[in-house]
């Protein structure tokens, strides 16, 4: 990104009217730094690249760093945080926060997240884990973003299955995520891990398959692990009697059973559940 001129150029154009400008992860570092473009500012970016950070640069720690018109952060993990001090710096604190509420973000990074684990049963796997993860029109495009990432980082192999008629799903917030193989053929497959992420009208997508509704009866029946966040927990697991569970707040009345939903991530022996796209980071964590 750093050799990109015409970039470059459009950039510092717009630095010069007075635009607020913003990276995060490496580019900091390798693209606004070697622009000249954080010469006098605080700074920061991902941990391995900090020493890139051209030396008029002051370097911080921080999670996401606002100095002047420039915002910075550090990686996957702070993206959120990034993504929110750009919105309050677009349109001010109010609006940051009504945006953050729904995404069930941790009160302070210090705290524990607040992971209860019933039933405690011992996982280990010999050979690469199977992960489905299935999506359809309407689910919430993080959340299935971030639990595809973060399982393939771990090295599972995850398989992304429509539930629609062709790959392709426009997902809660138009964002266009194409799977890898639609359900009939990925219910051929057997599977170390299902799990659902959340969003509307994707969850209700999910409730009313009977053909992913069984595999997950099957997989609950022979101890298999399986798990569900945000929408998913209340609205496909609870009314197939598979649930235990936390879920997103506004939905945790429709748990039978709602006296762990205040925590962020349930494991409850075979079964994870989590809260919100806030919470994602901790259900991959579990």
């Amino acid at each position: 990104m750093g050799e990109l001129r015409v970039l470059e150029s459009a950039v510092k154009k717009h630095v010069e009217k007075g635009g607020l400008y913003a990276a995060i992860c490496a580019a900091p570092a390798v693209a606004l730094g070697s622009w000249g473009l954080l010469s006098g500012l605080s700074a920061t970016c991902y941990p391995s690249f900090m020493d890139k950070m051209p030396p008029d640069v002051a370097k911080g720690e921080s999670r996401v760093i606002v100095d002047g018109r420039a915002v910075t952060s550090r990686g996957p993990g702070t993206a959120i945080e990034f993504s929110l001090a750009l919105v309050e710096q677009l349109y001010g604190k109010e609006k940051a926060d009504e945006v953050a509420g729904p995404l069930v973000m941790r009160p302070c990074h210090g705290e524990e997240f607040g992971m209860v684990e019933l039933n405690s049963m011992a996982w280990k796997y010999d050979n690469t884990p199977q992960v489905l993860v299935p999506i359809a029109n309407g689910t919430e495009e993080m959340e299935a973003v971030i639990i595809i990432d973060t399982l393939r980082r771990a090295k599972a192999n995850v398989v992304v299955v429509s539930l629609e008629d062709e790959l392709e799903i426009v997902a809660s917030r138009k964002v266009k995520i194409e799977a890898d193989m639609l359900l009939g053929e990925a219910i051929k497959i057997q599977y170390d891990l299902i799990i659902l992420p959340g969003g509307l009208p994707g969850a209700q997508a999910f409730s009313k398959s009977e053909k992913l509704v069984d595999l997950l009866k099957k997989q609950a029946g022979s101890s298999g692990l399986y798990g569900a966040i945000c929408a998913s927990p209340a609205i496909v697991l609870e009314p197939h009697g598979l649930l235990k569970a936390t879920a997103f707040p506004a939905l945790c009345s429709k748990l039978s059973d709602p006296s762990e939903s205040e925590n962020r991530v349930v494991v409850d022996g075979n079964l994870i559940t989590s809260r919100g796209l806030g919470t994602a980071m901790g259900l991959h964590s579990a």
